[in-house]
C-alpha cells in the first residue's frame, strides 16, 4: 500500500465526489422516469416501476460500497475487520425488512378488526318478525 501525495489525495476525493454526484443524478432521472414525470406512459406501469426500483437499489448499493470501501478506507483493512463491520450491517438491513413486514401485518390485522367492528349486527329472524308486527315501526 503506497501513500498518496496531497495532490493525489485531492484528485481522488474530487473523483469520488463527481462519481457520487453522477450516480445520484442518474438515480433522480430514473425516479422521475418511473413516476411518469419524463414519459407519461410510464406512470402506473408495474414493470417499469419494478425495473426502476431495481436500478435505483443497485445504484444505491454501489454508492454505499464506494463510500465504505473508498472514503472509509475499508479496502485497506484486514478481511476480518471488514467482515466485522459488514456483517452487523447486514443484520441491520435484515431487521429493517423484518420490521416493515411486521408493521404491515399489524396494519392488516388492525384493518380486519376495524371492518369487523363496523359491520352491522345480524339479528335473528324472530326479532325481525316482531319488528314488522309493531304498528309504530
Amino acid at each position: 500500500m503506497s501513500h498518496l501525495t496531497y495532490e493525489e489525495s485531492k484528485q481522488r476525493v474530487r473523483y469520488g465526489l463527481v462519481l457520487l454526484a453522477l450516480v445520484t443524478l442518474v438515480e433522480v432521472v430514473i425516479s422521475l422516469f418511473g413516476k411518469g414525470h419524463i414519459w407519461k406512459g410510464a406512470h402506473g406501469n408495474f414493470w417499469i416501476l419494478a425495473i426502476c426500483g431495481l436500478l435505483i437499489t443497485a445504484l444505491s448499493l454501489y454508492k454505499a460500497y464506494f463510500i465504505i470501501f473508498d472514503f472509509m478506507h475499508m479496502k485497506y483493512e484486514v478481511r476480518t475487520l471488514a467482515m466485522s463491520v459488514l456483517l452487523p450491517t447486514l443484520l441491520l438491513i435484515w431487521a429493517i425488512i423484518a420490521f416493515f413486514h411486521e408493521g404491515t401485518a399489524w396494519k392488516n390485522r388492525r384493518e380486519q378488526i376495524k371492518e369487523k367492528n363496523e359491520a352491522p349486527l345480524k339479528t335473528s329472524s324472530i326479532l325481525q318478525k316482531e319488528d314488522t308486527l309493531r304498528p309504530w315501526g
